[in-house]
């Protein structure tokens, strides 16, 4: 991950602007600048992935034109034959260098044709013009901002911004800012037609899409890791990548050190692949401690995202800590396009439809923040297979009461999709989903409970909730952790629409906690 941070008001104290860039030392350790364009201030720092030299580090020029990019582009070696083919000359071998030849050439309309997950911003010196966009499902932050006298400021955090900006909001998913206003050009979530594909088809196209997402995903010029953690979604992650490649990639896991679920079966993963395993553990006074620097990092108050963050985090800096990983492997997004849990309730196929939509949607303030935080604030970079364009836009399309849990097995079609390919044991391809804060061990989130219990009497709780009138606490550890995110972020809890909870208006989904343990559908998800 990389830091970018952008103010368009020439008056702006650089010292504050030094002072938001600082903040972002640790998403890009390897080098940072500042710049002026159209005089005003534009800052990055780098971590270096694709082309580790200096001719690497941004901003990019071109005839006066600059951009900064935090991101992948998946297609950019496409696109620097054709604009070589117009007589561009290329300076490095970054990805990220074919955007001002690539706007030159197009205009707006490239961030539509981007494959990538980016957060970038451009000045276009032709028309003195601040432009900004971000990929459409939002995996790489960015968020945005107005100084004292009105002016647009970019960020890759909310905290990059508030030396030097207000009213800061989450930069649109699928949006690009034209200099003016937001224009949406992307909306993934929403199906353009019902893909009605044989199931032989539909195997096929998820098989292939996937490995496709997996593959375009491994090229870095810097050392790549794995997160396993034994459930579905990153055990074939971690499979298709290690059929790719004659050495064993290295894999990574954490659990509690009292009641690890999934640790054992990402030992089984990784001895059935051939990977080179990792195991770290965590007790209940290494949660407790996280927990005020996992709620900075992540910049929300949300119930589930804190929970999972916890253990993703620690894992994360112990590999950071540990080894020379710089990219990590997740296996996010698997969820929100074939179900949850709770999605088994789900009354009828619209209705499936339409909580996919909503999780999709909503993406870039729950799992792919959490993932994005715990990894960038550890100095790595994830790559999110899951998130791969083409394979959402198919997944979207499938006819929804296909992908509704009449199988009595959720997730159904992924797992039948790589059945014959027997790239995991059975009882893995095939094993109940637990949510990765239960995984890692229930006593995670019992630790927390209880931690927040004694901090609040049941009088204290009932006052101190009164105070916010949005999004109210229902919990003591929901207060717990509103309380925490308002001493880093004071009245800026508007960055998250809601709690992340099971859509309760369904029937079996009226629960008072996100884990899905509580749900009558669990089962052997937690053994």
């Amino acid at each position: 991950m990389c830091g970018l941070l952008v103010t368009t008001d020439k008056t702006c104290d650089e010292t504050k602007f030094k002072e938001g860039l600082k903040t972002l030392d640790d998403r890009g350790p390897d080098q940072t600048r500042t710049e002026k364009a159209g005089g005003c201030l534009m800052g990055f720092d780098r971590l270096a992935i694709m082309d580790l030299e200096p001719r690497g580090m941004q901003p990019f020029e071109k005839d006066g034109s600059k951009v900064v990019c935090n991101g992948e582009i998946y297609n950019y070696k496409a696109f620097k034959k054709e604009l070589e083919d117009d007589g561009i000359t290329f300076m490095s071998g970054s990805d990220c260098e074919v955007l001002l030849p690539l706007y030159e050439k197009y205009g707006e309309k490239m961030f539509a044709m981007l494959d990538a997950e980016y957060a970038c911003v451009l000045y276009d010196a032709r028309k003195d013009l601040w432009l900004a966009g971000r990929d459409p499902i939002g995996i790489r932050p960015l968020f945005y901002g107005y100084s004292g006298s009105g002016k647009i400021c970019f960020g890759s955090t909310a905290a990059s911004l508030m030396p030097i900006a207000r009213d800061i909001k989450p930069f649109p998913p699928g949006c690009y800012y034209d200099g003016h206003k937001f224009v949406r050009y992307s909306e993934i979530y929403k199906a353009d037609h019902v893909c009605m594909d044989s199931h032989a088809d539909i195997d096929k196209n998820i098989h292939d899409l996937l490995y496709k997402g997996v593959l375009k995903r491994m090229a870095a010029d810097a050392p790549v890791g794995y997160l396993l953690s034994g459930g579905l979604d990153s055990s074939l992650v971690c499979a298709i990548a290690q059929r790719q490649t004659d050495k064993p990639i290295r894999t990574f896991s954490i659990g509690m050190k009292t009641d690890a679920i999934d640790l054992k079966y990402a030992r089984e993963v990784a001895e059935f692949i051939g990977s080179d395993h990792h195991e770290y553990y965590m007790t209940k006074e290494d949660v407790l401690n996280a927990l005020p620097e996992v709620i900075r990092i992540l910049g929300t108050w949300d119930i589930t995202t804190i929970r999972a963050s916890i253990g993703m985090y620690l894992l994360c800096k112990a590999i950071h800590e540990t080894t020379d990983v710089k990219v990590l492997f997740t296996g996010e997004i698997s969820d929100e396009l074939f179900g949850y849990k709770y999605t088994d309730f789900a009354p009828d196929a619209e209705s499936f439809q339409k909580e996919a939509e909503k999780r999709i949607r909503e993406l870039y303030m729950y799992d792919v923040l959490r993932a994005d935080r715990c990894i960038s604030s550890n100095s790595m970079e994830g790559r999110v297979p899951f998130g791969d364009l083409a394979f959402v836009k198919y997944v979207m399309d499938i006819d929804p009461a296909r992908k509704m849990n009449t199988y009595n097995m959720g997730k159904y079609l992924l797992r039948h999709a790589f059945a014959e390919d027997h790239l995991l044991p059975e009882d893995i391809l095939y094993r109940d989903k637990a949510a990765f804060s239960d995984a890692v061990g229930h006593s995670l989130a019992d630790d927390l409970k209880e931690y927040a219990e004694s901090v609040y009497t049941d009088e204290d709780f009932e006052e101190k909730r009164k105070k916010y009138t949005t999004n109210a606490p229902f919990t003591k550890e929901s207060l717990l952790y509103r309380e925490i995110f308002e001493k880093y972020y004071p009245g800026m809890d508007d960055m998250i629409v809601s709690y992340w909870m099971p859509n309760r208006t369904w029937p079996g989904c009226n629960v008072n906690d996100p884990s899905a343990r509580y749900l009558s559908n669990y089962g052997k998800s937690g053994v």
